[in-house]
């Protein structure tokens, strides 16, 4: 009985990880193997190259950032915990240090010119958390070059998922990237349980 109330504080810290559940949500985010691979397959979509520069919006424990590092191009990060970002940066110390990996806090919401402009952009089971997605994506194509791309990836965690939790959230996705102006839409599917989709749209006809 007493593990029922537990379980459900951790799964709120994976929207914004705090403390010492935090830390756990982190662990557990930095180890589990699903979500391993569906950071490494959203970052491999983006087909990086190297001199790029990336932008990822909610960063968790920093595995897509090592990932974009890794293609030789340049990493921009915001997360909304604290705990994120020290064990992100933690992750990512030597490229932190050369200044190829920028972590701040926050969200699309702090996003302005002053940071410059971006290739690509990514975000890996965050839009579910987002109070105004729409305006948070219209932020994020603000930010990127004519012809970038953004790739959204969502995998449902609540109890019982399934592959039309997934089709759901996919559609959402969708229509919320057509509503911020997004242009050439589309879907690819990674084989989890339940499966996890990635919609990549290129930027805003300015």
């Amino acid at each position: 009985m007493t593990a029922s109330p537990l379980r459900a504080r951790i799964v709120r810290q994976f929207a914004r990880p705090s403390g010492a559940l935090g830390w756990l949500a982190g662990w557990i985010m930095a180890h589990r193997a699903s979500n391993r691979r569906r950071n490494l397959w959203t970052v491999d979509l983006l087909r990086i190259r190297p001199g790029e520069r990336i932008l990822e919006i909610g960063f968790g424990p920093g595995l897509a950032i090592e990932a974009v590092l890794a293609h030789g191009a340049e990493a921009v990060g915001l997360d909304h915990s604290p705990v994120m970002l020290r064990m992100a940066a933690r992750r990512n110390a030597a490229a932190v240090a050369a200044g190829r990996a920028r972590l701040s806090l926050g969200g699309p919401e702090v996003l302005s010119p002053a940071l410059g402009t971006f290739d690509k952009a990514l975000a890996v089971n965050v839009h579910m958390f987002w109070s105004d997605p729409v305006a948070k994506l219209a932020a994020v194509g603000r930010v990127l070059k004519q012809d970038g791309e953004l790739a959204l990836t969502f995998q449902p965690r609540n109890a019982g998922a399934s592959r039309q939790d997934t089709e759901r959230g996919a559609e959402r996705m969708v229509a919320d990237l057509h509503a911020a102006g997004f242009a050439e839409a589309r879907t690819e599917w990674l084989p989890l349980n339940p499966p996890a989709v990635c919609v990549l749209a290129r930027t805003p006809v300015r």
